[in-house]
């Protein structure tokens, strides 16, 4: 995440801000310019904003009905389309019920996470589109268990389903614990789920398959067979070697989502530090310097470089956590299988505009690589992945 200007004072404004803190214009955040701006109400029509960024070159738009019935939402539209709700929003089906206790609250963290989602995948160039769009388009349900029903969260055939008890932190923190999971956020489960729309998007029926099947598994083994198992017994105790998380060795379905789900970590945390302008340069008590972070200089078109900027600021931030008292925010071990998974997961990412023939080339060069049992070094700098934490038990699922 980029941090922004207020073009009203040039003050640094966030992607949740909703008002400059500084000259308390409104800010609102424009999809089509990828900016949060300042906005002024357009003098011959109250209900239009004009946007004060440059990027924005004067446009008008209007706030999302999100925004002004129920403070759950930031982003604006633009003026032309007819829309009453933005690009994020537009894609709820099912919203809490608003009538009970704090199901506003928890549908504003949802919301929260939801465009943190989209603002990454906009960045990264892939498709989000809505069922008047594509079939099997994307869709989202928030809901909550009843008396006699339980919600599950994930996803089918474009429909992402979030149970809203996910959205109260003590619930969430409970839960990690009595799973023996790592990680355990709000975020992390929007990333999660749409790892498996995005393997239906970009994956099935594809050049792309055999080389994902080589790499994940192949996922036509029964779903419903490998949740029994996976519940029923542990994990194989050497999973920490092939996978991410212990639920990602469920089934390749799970391993994959899971895997895109780091791969959105890694980014959308990279960017962040990029726009802090971050240089760490390690030197332990007696030790020599060690391998430089300098965020601004990192390529995100080249995976090694995204690997080796990853790895010290991982370790960066487990240690000012544990300088706070806190739990790592990192509690992964990155294996050379699991490199591995998320070098593929970039080049279906890095290649999802390309054409058709420029993707299957691509693909048919994974498939020989790994058929023939090669596997791509490790970039200079990125053996730190291996003890940044000390368990490696239990994390996962996003």
């Amino acid at each position: 995440m980029r941090l922004f200007t207020c073009g009203a004072c040039g003050h640094t404004v966030f992607f949740e801000n909703v008002r400059c803190t500084q000259c308390n214009h409104i800010l609102a955040y424009l999809p089509d310019a990828r900016r949060v701006a300042a906005i002024e109400p357009a003098q011959d029509e109250p209900s239009l904003f004009i946007a004060l960024n440059s990027a924005a070159k004067g446009q008008r738009y209007r706030l999302c009905a999100n925004s002004a019935e129920f403070g759950v939402c930031n982003w604006a539209i633009p003026a032309h389309d007819p829309n009453p709700l933005c690009q994020s929003c537009r894609l709820n089906e099912v919203i809490p019920d608003l009538s009970v206790g704090d199901n506003l609250a928890k549908w504003k963290n949802l919301e929260s996470g939801k465009r943190r989602l989209f603002y990454a995948l906009g960045g990264l160039g892939l498709p989000i589109e809505s069922r008047d769009e594509r079939a099997n388009g994307i869709v989202f349900k928030f809901m909550e268990d009843g008396p006699a029903t339980k919600v599950f969260t994930g996803h089918n055939d474009g429909e992402i389903t979030i149970n809203i008890a996910e959205a109260d932190d003590p619930f969430r923190e409970k839960l990690r614990k009595q799973l023996g999971e790592g990680y355990r956020t709000v975020l992390g489960h929007f990333r999660h789920e749409i790892g498996h729309y995005y393997w239906d998007r970009l994956v099935k029926d594809t050049s792309w398959i055999p080389a994902c099947r080589a790499l994940f598994g192949d996922e036509r083994v029964s779903y419903e067979e490998a949740v029994k198992n996976h519940y029923a017994n542990p994990p194989p105790s050497d999973w920490p070697l092939h996978y991410v998380s212990s639920y990602a060795t469920m089934h390749p379905w799970e391993d994959w989502a899971e895997t895109w789900a780091h791969y959105l970590h890694m980014v959308d945390t990279l960017e962040t530090a990029r726009g802090y302008g971050l240089v760490i340069r390690p030197k332990a008590v007696d030790g020599a310097p060690q391998v430089t972070l300098a965020a601004r200089t990192i390529d995100f078109d080249d995976f090694d470089d995204l690997l080796r900027g990853w790895v010290p600021l991982t370790v960066a931030l487990n240690s000012l956590n544990r300088s706070m008292g806190l739990i790592d925010p990192y509690p992964f071990v990155l294996s050379t299988d699991v490199i591995e998974k998320l070098r593929f997961v970039h080049d279906v990412v890095e290649y999802s505009s390309a054409s058709t023939q420029v993707q299957e080339e691509l693909a048919t060069r994974w498939k020989a690589r790994l058929l023939s049992g090669e596997k791509t070094d490790k970039p200079e700098g990125s053996e730190e992945a291996q003890g940044q934490t000390e368990t490696v038990n239990a994390e996962a699922p996003a």
